[in-house]
């Protein structure tokens, strides 16, 4: 009996000229040398990656304007072209469909974010130090990449800087050694990564370690969680991101084992419009902090990616609603947990406010325009709750549990949870989709009732 072939991955439509779909990366080996000063960047990329089902004469990685100095597959230099983000590479031998090729890349520049109509995107220079926040297309800034959210891949990443500052990256700390004036810094992340979720912090922080986890009904292995905080604001830390520990372990309760090695929290010594998630770590600015703990629902909602966007991961950005909803989600649950205003009363006001906004957004296929409009955030989180409501209690926490093991560091759709969440009751779920997900105009209140 003859296997039918699988259907070749697609462009993202949203971002069709970043990417290819021809092959996919399975390894980085990126080390990079930045001199803060100068915002100067040395960096050689090594990429292993698996061609395709056809041969590849060509391929394209994503990387923003850097001087190129060599370009190697398979040991032989390539010929390649470099302009406007996508470098067009011809190996010297075409690599035979379906075989493991690698790619080395050596680059030099000044990094400078993508432009957006968010904004900068990527390696951005601060007063004193640098850090990354690529969502959605900014990894490009700082390294070459296959720039697919799906196409997820391990990392080793070396970090260069002078030795006054402290260097972040997500994943293990495999070592720091330190020659003259400078440290070099080497983390390995072994969770399948996005590139979008790659992150570097570079900044005068100092680590402050976060205890706790487990409890006596459900003892288990904490989490390491460290903050990395400049010394001025180590007092304000302690008290916004004092219950973090908590936090982690509710958040293990109700999704499931949390995905990674550990995970730190960055304060950029600047003030950020918002603070950022990346595999294993989330960057928060001095304005999130205050010592009252206003900005609780951010420190949820970013720990709330680490399932929901990094070890679940969207297949393109059409599903967008998949991270920014489940993380609204987990805020509302943790004010529940806490003793706050229930799911049920975020829920409410959330429709109420959104009621009164134009009824121009589809969540489950918002567009580019529109897939960072806080409409998205609630109406992910209604649907959510929706959810909730329709499976009833006890099946709809089986099922987030179920969502993220069965998912864990995969790439999930729309299409993926509805079929999952519908194993978890004998009642149709179409209209719960079709509702809260696939149409524009917002669903009476009624509907999130009982």
């Amino acid at each position: 009996m003859a296997h039918k072939r699988a259907a070749a991955p697609e462009a993202d439509p949203y971002f069709p000229a970043h990417g290819d779909t021809r092959y996919r990366v399975h390894r980085y080996e990126l080390a990079v040398d930045y001199r803060p000063a100068s915002n100067r960047l040395r960096g050689t990329a090594r990429i292993g990656a698996v061609a395709g089902g056809a041969a590849l004469r060509e391929f394209a990685l994503d990387l923003a304007d850097f001087r190129l100095q060599r370009v190697v597959v398979d040991g032989r230099p390539a010929h390649y072209v470099h302009r406007a983000g996508r470098l067009r590479i011809r190996p010297a031998k075409a690599v035979e469909a379906g075989a493991a090729f690698t790619v080395e890349v050596h680059y030099t520049g000044n990094p400078q974010p993508v432009t957006s109509q968010w904004g900068g995107l990527g390696w951005e220079e601060l007063t004193d130090g640098a850090l990354v926040a690529s969502q959605p297309v900014g990894a490009p800034s700082w390294y070459p990449c296959n720039d697919r959210p799906a196409d997820k891949a391990t990392y080793q990443i070396s970090v260069t800087a002078p030795s006054v500052y402290t260097v972040v990256v997500g994943g293990r700390l495999l070592s720091r050694t330190t020659r003259a004036s400078s440290t070099t810094w080497v983390y390995e992340q072994a969770a399948p990564t996005s590139s979008y979720l790659v992150t570097v912090s570079i900044g005068r922080y100092e680590a402050v370690q976060l205890s706790g986890g487990g409890s006596v009904l459900a003892p288990r292995r904490p989490v390491p969680q460290t903050g990395y905080v400049p010394a001025r604001l180590r007092g304000q830390f302690a008290v916004d991101f004092g219950r973090q520990t908590r936090m982690m372990d509710f958040f293990e309760d109700v999704f499931g084992a949390y995905p990674f090695d550990g995970y730190a929290v960055v304060v950029a010594d600047e003030e950020l419009d918002v603070p950022v998630e990346a595999q294993g770590v989330a960057t928060f600015g001095t304005n999130h902090l205050g010592g009252q703990r206003r900005s609780e629902r951010l420190v949820a909602h970013e720990l709330a990616h680490q399932w929901f966007g990094n070890s679940l991961s969207i297949g393109d950005w059409r599903h967008i609603w998949l991270n920014e909803g489940f993380a609204k989600y987990a805020e509302w649950l943790w004010s529940e947990h806490t003793g706050g205003p229930t799911a049920a009363s975020h829920a409410a006001t959330a429709h109420a406010r959104l009621a009164r906004l134009p009824q121009d957004l589809t969540p489950g296929d918002p567009g580019r325009r529109l897939m960072f409009d806080d409409r998205l955030y609630q109406r992910g989180g209604l649907a959510v709750h929706a959810l909730r409501r329709a499976l009833g209690e006890g099946a709809f926490f089986r099922m987030l549990k179920g969502w993220t093991a069965v998912h864990r560091h995969g790439v999930v759709t729309t299409s993926a949870l509805a079929a999952h969440a519908a194993r978890y009751t004998a009642h149709p779920l179409d209209a719960v989709f079709d509702l809260w997900v696939h149409r524009s105009a917002l669903p009476p209140a009624g509907e999130l009732e009982d």
